[in-house]
C-alpha cells in the first residue's frame, strides 16, 4: 500500500524529532487558535495522534474531530491518546477514499501532500475543498523549497528524504508539488504564514 508508515509508526515521532527538534511540533501547535469550541474539525494524515493531546490541552470538550489516517498502526496510537471530552471518530482510510459526512469548520493536512504525486494531489485537493464551509479554515504545514528564502539544502534534503520514506513507507511522490495555486485558484485567504527549520517548513493558515 503506498504512502502507509506502518513499518515506522512506533519510531515516527522520535524520528521527526530527531531530525528537526521540534520544529514540525511548533509550526502545527502554533496553529491550534485558529480553533474555536464547537468547531467540526477534519485533521487527515494525523500520524500518531499527538496533536489530539494538544488539542484537548486548548478544548477539553465540544469539538467533533474526524481522524482520517491510511496507517493502522497510527490509528491505534492515536487512539491511545488523551482526547479529552471531543467526540473523536476514527477513520482507517486513505484520503481518496474518505467520504466526508458533511462540512467541516476547520481542516488539518499536516505533511500530507508532500506524500502525492501531483495528480493525487490534485484529487486530494479537490475532495477536501468540497469537505470545508464558506469562510471555514485550513491548517497547512508542509515542507517548501520555494520560499523566497530557500536554501541551497532544501532540494538535497528533500531528495534524501524521498529515497528513505519509498524504501521505508513507499511514498509515490519523487518530488514536492508546490500546492499553493491551488489555493490561490480557488481564492482562498492567507490567514498566516510561518516558516520553521530554515524556511524548509511552511505552516499556512488559509481560508476560504
Amino acid at each position: 500500500m503506498i504512502n502507509n508508515y506502518d513499518r515506522i509508526a512506533k519510531y515516527y515521532d522520535f524520528l521527526s524529532r530527531l531530525v528537526f527538534g521540534k520544529s514540525q511540533v511548533k509550526a502545527q501547535i502554533n496553529q491550534l487558535k485558529y480553533i474555536t469550541p464547537n468547531s467540526r474539525l477534519l485533521i487527515v494524515g494525523g500520524g500518531t495522534g499527538w496533536i489530539l493531546e494538544e488539542i484537548a490541552k486548548r478544548h477539553q470538550s465540544s469539538l467533533k474531530i474526524t481522524y482520517v489516517e491510511i496507517s493502522s498502526k497510527m490509528i491505534a496510537l492515536s487512539k491511545a491518546r488523551n482526547c479529552g471530552d471531543n467526540d473523536v471518530v476514527f477513520v482507517h482510510s486513505g484520503v481518496e477514499e474518505f467520504s466526508a459526512d458533511g462540512y467541516f469548520d476547520v481542516i488539518m493536512t499536516p505533511f500530507l501532500f508532500d506524500n502525492f504525486s501531483a495528480e493525487r494531489c490534485s484529487k486530494v485537493f479537490r475532495k477536501l475543498n468540497s469537505a470545508i464551509k464558506d469562510n471555514g479554515l485550513w491548517l497547512m504545514v508542509d515542507f517548501v523549497t520555494h520560499s523566497t528564502n530557500g536554501k541551497w539544502w532544501h532540494k538535497f534534503f528533500l531528495k534524501a528524504m524521498y529515497t528513505f520514506f519509498s524504501l521505508i513507507s513507499n511514498v509515490e511522490a519523487k518530488k514536492l508539488v508546490d500546492i499553493n495555486p491551488y489555493f490561490e485558484n480557488h481564492k482562498y485567504e492567507i490567514i498566516e504564514q510561518r516558516f520553521y527549520y530554515g524556511h524548509f517548513i511552511t505552516a499556512m493558515v488559509y481560508k476560504k
